[in-house]
């Protein structure tokens, strides 16, 4: 069954103090590698260090605002804002087509513009919630639950430890050690449960600081980045450094990156939900594009790019057994705080890559769990395995299928090939609606 309410240390309405959601919001901030998609797009726009520093910024300050706006005001989930890795390829794609340098920038901001006020519209026309009810039940939500675990697992695995830069073996030496941290302190937790109080919810951040101080005892710490970062900085390019000009075919281009972001985050909002064991309700939905919206809104303004609830929210709340909205709320203003502290997020992103992609691996593994658990429990039917397993073939097909593959379908297609959850959704919302009768929905 499901994972109960009685499994969480911190259910979502948990009263906890200050510094104790400071501490556990800061665990978060480690766990989640928001700094990534900024970074690669910096690089495939080969932005200058200036330029580079500010992108990095500007996302931190969006990741902040935007969570303190979905979390504090509007769908009041347990969820944290983060940097899509869906809309990469149409921000390099818009940017290098309308001029890169000399105005790129500025018409791909006008095009994210369009696409946040969409969602926003949407949202206050109240059908959201009449859509997913009646095209996402149980069944399909588990099934996307399982594939957005099962389609991130080959991200962590091959971005962060067997294709990151550096020795490969040192990589997985690094990750398999900061695993076998994780899993020790859960199980020491396990044995001892007076310690387990204190124990799970650190579990990550210990893990993370223990492969951290392994990384530089064997020199693989870059400490150079957090020496040569400022103490204090200030937003610099934002969008009234570039400017903004609208494009009718980089606007078109980000409509349907953002329906993609929305197929995507309402799976994350089931996982999330999975986990709390609290039900969204219909004004939850509403009120949760809306700030889905609003926090793409803030992050075009600022100079950066689409935020999303972050796929690895859920399972990292199954690990630490800490749900508390509290928490977030500390989440986003760490995040704030980042985004002014130039060291701060210097040393978050110094940290190797191999060490963020073994917990990221077991992150991705535990929201796949949680959607079979989903699916545990719910009356099966012959028709169930078409719509559970065709899905899942699709998430592994898309995962696997070759770059250059890809790089041959329409553009408009290859923005669907690159994110596998989406058309997993899709899949599984259409076989529900063709296999299952009326009578076992109900």
């Amino acid at each position: 069954m499901a994972q109960s309410q009685t499994d969480l240390l911190y259910g979502p309405d948990a009263d906890i103090s200050v510094s104790e959601a400071a501490v556990l919001g800061l665990q978060h901030v480690f766990a989640m590698d928001v700094y990534v998609p900024p970074l690669i797009i910096a690089g495939l726009l080969s932005l200058g260090a200036a330029p580079k520093t500010g992108f990095l910024q500007a996302a931190f300050l969006a990741c902040g605002l935007g969570t303190l706006v979905q979390t504090g005001w509007l769908m009041k989930m347990p969820m944290s804002q983060g940097p899509s890795y869906v809309p990469v390829g149409a921000v390099v794609g818009v940017y290098l087509a309308n001029g890169a340098s000399h105005g790129g920038m500025a018409t791909v901001l006008g095009a994210s513009l369009v696409g946040a006020i969409l969602l926003i519209l949407l949202g206050c026309s109240g059908f959201y919630h009449k859509i997913v009810n009646h095209l996402v039940p149980p069944l399909v939500g588990g099934t996307i639950i399982a594939c957005v675990g099962l389609s991130l697992l080959p991200s962590a695995l091959n971005s962060n430890i067997f294709q990151a830069a550096g020795n490969p073996l040192q990589n997985i030496q690094l990750a398999l050690i900061t695993v076998g941290v994780l899993l020790l302190v859960i199980f020491l937790g396990a044995y001892w449960p007076k310690l387990q109080r204190y124990l799970k919810p650190c579990s990550i951040v210990i893990a993370l600081l223990v492969g951290s101080l392994v990384a530089a005892s064997e020199g693989l710490f870059n400490w150079s980045i957090i020496q040569q970062a400022a103490w204090i900085t200030w937003p610099k390019f934002t969008v009234l450094h570039y400017g903004i000009n609208f494009s009718g075919n980089a606007i078109l281009t980000f409509v349907i990156i953002y329906l993609i972001l929305t197929a995507e985050t309402t799976g994350t909002w089931f996982a999330m939900s999975a986990v709390t064991q609290e039900p969204i309700t219909n004004r939850q939905w509403n009120r949760g594009l809306i700030g889905e919206g609003l926090s793409c809104l803030i992050s075009t303004l600022l100079g950066s790019t689409p935020m999303t609830g972050y796929s690895t929210n859920a399972g990292i709340v199954s690990i630490t057994g800490v749900a508390s909205r509290r928490v977030f709320l500390a989440v986003g203003i760490w995040f704030v705080i980042l985004g002014f502290i130039g060291k701060l997020a210097a040393f978050l992103a110094a940290i190797p890559a191999a060490v963020i992609g073994g917990i990221f691996a077991v992150v991705c593994v535990i929201i796949m769990l949680n959607g079979f658990n989903v699916l545990r429990t719910i009356p099966a039917h012959e028709n169930d395995l078409y719509i559970v397993g065709l899905p899942i073939v699709i998430t592994l097909a898309l995962t696997l299928m070759p770059a250059k593959l890809i790089a041959q379908a329409p553009t408009i297609l290859q923005y669907f090939l690159k994110s596998p959850i989406t058309l997993a959704a899709v899949a599984a919302i259409i076989l529900n609606l063709i296999l299952r009768t009326k009578s076992t929905q109900s």
